[in-house]
């Protein structure tokens, strides 16, 4: 790959630091971008496996930056909150949205679905039920980008306002 391409300048991934970081520091720099989840940063009912994983991540972003940061490469973390994809969008993910706000989760899949959007609402304060990928993407492009050459070992959130719920 490096013969081909030139090597690799931004490593985007969720488990791509420890093949990638050789690359990196040959070339003399680089960023590592990572993307975790608030469920790293909370807990979940029925989610204490992907809650642990996604923790892991963030212990990981931290211990990798201050492995490579003296080879001139970042590596930081993107905390997108609930995202509007298929994984979201669908009856069982609904049901939890309404267990977890105390609300009943009967009826059909329209009224489940209305219900459990209106719960998610309430839930963030820029009263939105999902964050767009489109919204995340900037977070990466900045911490990808030379502007964020001096960010490093940390993590940045897009969840509408949710991880102000979060403890610091």
């Amino acid at each position: 790959m490096e013969r081909e391409y030139g090597g690799v300048d931004v490593l985007f991934a969720n488990a791509g630091i420890q093949a990638f970081a050789p690359l990196l520091v040959r070339r003399g720099g680089g960023r590592i971008v990572v993307t975790s989840s608030t469920q790293g940063q909370h807990g979940t009912t029925n989610g204490s496996a992907y809650s642990a994983s996604k923790w892991g991540l963030i212990g990981l972003v931290k211990s990798a930056a201050l492995e490579l940061g003296p080879h001139g490469v970042t590596v930081n973390a993107v905390i997108p909150g609930l995202v509007d994809t298929a994984l979201t969008r669908h009856r069982d993910r609904y049901v939890q949205a309404l267990v977890e706000a105390g609300k009943p989760a009967s009826g059909d899949l329209a009224e489940v679905e209305h219900a459990a959007i209106q719960a998610l609402r309430s839930k963030t304060p820029l009263g939105v039920p999902w964050v767009e990928p489109a919204d995340v993407a900037p977070l990466v492009v900045f911490l990808a980008s030379d502007a964020a050459r001096m960010v490093s070992g940390t993590s940045f959130a897009a969840t509408a306002g949710d991880s102000a719920h979060m403890t610091a």
